[in-house]
């Protein structure tokens, strides 16, 4: 038995996801009163997110709850295309964007925070709420993917989807840099255009290879579960 129940957990991340979301949006950094506001940066991005997501996830709890045992077959319909939207969600956005935005936002603060975050931001945004915009993402999806089955879309669906965020995004940028005369992120003034072509380009890639990391960790974490459960059930066969 798991000493914290997963639908508990669900919840106390969605809440985390709110008080992260309103905290952020409370500081009055000059950024976010230019074009686009908080919407041009794929962490804030993510952060909706991942808390649209809980909170499928929380609601697919509550509809699992109270259809239980109802015998109501319209329910059950409408309970089983909430599990789907979950599913979707994490497989196409949640999971790739989540680990994306960790991975690439500490690979580059190691190598220069100025790039991507600038020192100049510890005036605006407290150390906890920088982790909790750019850390504990990580876990937090990998706990939900370890406590509950998902079902992943057909790979080609699910690879079109991810490229259609991904380049939608990137067509985002160049907009708010064709609009502004400014790149969302530093590091992007610093390097020719075609060399920012490839960084796009890779970004795109490094997506598409996320998506298909979350479904072999998702098939070996419930494939491992499966092959402990029948090994628990061998005795009682014999």
């Amino acid at each position: 038995m798991a000493l914290v129940p997963c639908q508990v957990l669900r919840v106390a991340i969605l809440l985390s996801y709110c008080s992260i979301l309103c905290n952020y949006k409370a500081i009055e950094m000059p950024s976010h009163q230019t074009y686009g506001g908080s919407w041009k940066f794929l962490t804030f991005i993510d952060l909706v997110i991942q808390a649209v997501f809980f909170g499928i996830c929380v609601l697919t709890d509550l509809s699992s709850l109270l259809t239980r045992g109802s015998g109501n077959q319209e329910q059950e319909r409408q309970l089983k295309k909430l599990i789907s939207l979950r599913d979707w969600m994490l497989a196409v956005l949640a999971f790739p964007v989540g680990v994306f935005v960790v991975a690439v936002f500490w690979i580059i603060y190691a190598y220069d925070r100025e790039m991507i975050y600038p020192k100049l931001l510890d005036n605006f945004i407290p150390g906890w709420l920088n982790h909790g915009m750019h850390t504990t993402v990580l876990p937090f999806i990998l706990i939900e993917m370890r406590t509950s089955h998902h079902a992943y879309p057909s790979r080609s669906s699910g690879l079109a989807a991810i490229c259609a965020f991904s380049v939608g995004y990137i067509l985002w940028v160049c907009w708010v840099h064709h609009v502004t005369g400014m790149w969302v992120y530093p590091f992007l003034e610093h390097i020719g255009p075609g060399a920012r072509i490839i960084f796009f380009g890779s970004t795109t890639i490094l997506m598409n290879f996320l998506y298909l990391l979350g479904e072999v960790l998702n098939s070996y974490i419930w494939d491992t579960q499966r092959s402990m459960e029948e090994e628990k059930e061998k005795p009682k066969l014999e």
